[in-house]
């Protein structure tokens, strides 16, 4: 049966079809800069989410130990136990993802736990260690020296990663290193900072150099997992990676709670908190909310750019902490401490700047090789076909 296709007053045959396409083309381009609009409107989202739920938590980490808290363990499980949080984002976006760099075949459960289980216990005594470092340092050395996290996710994603260290690369983990050296010549002031010993401030001083190169790790080994073990980086596999590890680092946080003794004396310490009981509920409980909106923001710029810009943007707002020190806390910003933030924020310039050039030579590549794989001669079979389609549907 022939359909015959209206033809409008004054318009050639071809001339009307071309019509259609440019108007299905407009429609597409209309749907392509909405879905634009939306994606960014996300990741403006997420970021807010990773900036302001790592400021805040680590601030109401300040305050808990500022007003009677004096327990490690228990600031170690705050950060982790909040994790079924996720649960709701989790089931919610789990049809809104589709699966990027699948591989046919899955990993075994006995790979999946083994790399679950090593991943928490590297995760709970990662808090731990950013538990004691915030216990005797000021929140601005603290969240500056964080920012080394950086240079050892790239120090170490050069021997698992095989990731290259370029000369910009070099500059950035050079400056985030002398940053953080430098605060260590300003112990003398700062060990009177809630009249700590030089030993307690070195102790934490140690320790979160140790946090930061343990989160590194993570990062690296994270990474390493799903190119060698899990072999697939969906949604559901990332949130599972999320969740699992945050559950059995939760498990490790709270038995070295209990092994330690110091849940004995978690009641004490409520009644003799000097803004009450309630709000030392109050503290632990939004703690853990907190920290668990930054977890959301993190894994929500994974999927919506990169596991690099998820990193890079917590590294962003460390600087923000300090700020937000000096005006609750009275922290004292001097000359020392002003050039180690300058530093860091140079040396996280770097590093990004170079991880831009990386993805524009990438897409470079990808246009280069889609150009040279496509079909000339295919396309032009497709346009010497349409006049003689329409033909016979006339």
């Amino acid at each position: 049966m022939i359909t015959h296709l209206p033809v409008q007053q004054g318009k050639e045959p071809n001339q009307t079809v071309q019509d259609e396409i440019n108007s299905v083309g407009s429609n597409q381009t209309g749907v392509s800069h909405s879905n634009t609009y939306k994606r960014w409107l996300r990741v403006f989202v997420y970021t807010f989410f990773v900036i302001s739920g790592q400021s805040v938590a680590t601030i109401l980490g300040r305050l808990y130990y500022d007003n009677g808290g004096n327990s490690k363990w228990l600031a170690t499980v705050v950060q982790l136990v909040g994790f079924p949080v996720l649960l709701p984002y989790y089931l919610f976006s789990i049809k809104t993802h589709t699966p990027t760099h699948t591989d046919s075949k899955e990993a075994s459960l006995r790979n999946r736990v083994l790399v679950y289980l090593a991943l928490g216990v590297l995760l709970g005594g990662d808090c731990y260690l950013y538990s004691i470092g915030l216990l005797y340092l000021p929140v601005s050395t603290f969240s500056l020296i964080g920012a080394s996290q950086l240079a050892f996710n790239a120090f170490f994603s050069y021997f698992l990663n095989s990731q290259k260290l370029t000369p910009i690369i070099l500059n950035s983990l050079l400056l985030l290193t002398i940053s953080s050296t430098l605060l260590a010549f300003n112990n003398k002031e700062e060990s009177n900072f809630k009249k700590v010993t030089r030993a307690q401030y070195v102790t934490s001083f140690i320790c979160t150099i140790g946090a930061s190169a343990g989160y590194g790790l993570t990062l690296s080994l994270k990474q390493l997992a799903f190119s060698k073990v899990l072999k697939r980086q969906t949604f559901s596999e990332v949130m599972d990676m999320v969740i699992y590890v945050r559950a059995v680092a939760s498990f490790v946080s709270l038995v070295g709670l209990f092994a330690s003794g110091e849940w004995a004396t978690l009641s004490s310490e409520m009644d003799n908190y000097k803004r009450g009981k309630l709000s030392y509920v109050i503290n632990l409980v939004w703690t853990a909310i907190t920290w668990q909106v930054f977890s959301i923001g993190g894994t929500g710029l994974i999927f919506e750019l990169s596991s690099l810009f998820s990193n890079s943007i917590s590294v962003f707002g460390l600087p923000a902490i300090p700020i937000l020190a000096v005006v609750i806390f009275r922290d004292k910003v001097n000359g020392l401490k002003v050039i180690s933030m300058i530093l860091a924020i140079w040396g996280f310039m770097s590093y990004v700047y170079q991880h831009y050039l990386d993805d524009k030579n990438l897409k470079k590549s990808l246009e280069i090789s889609t150009a040279e794989s496509s079909d000339p001669s295919e396309a032009q079979g497709s346009r010497r076909s349409q006049p003689t389609i329409y033909n016979e549907l006339k």
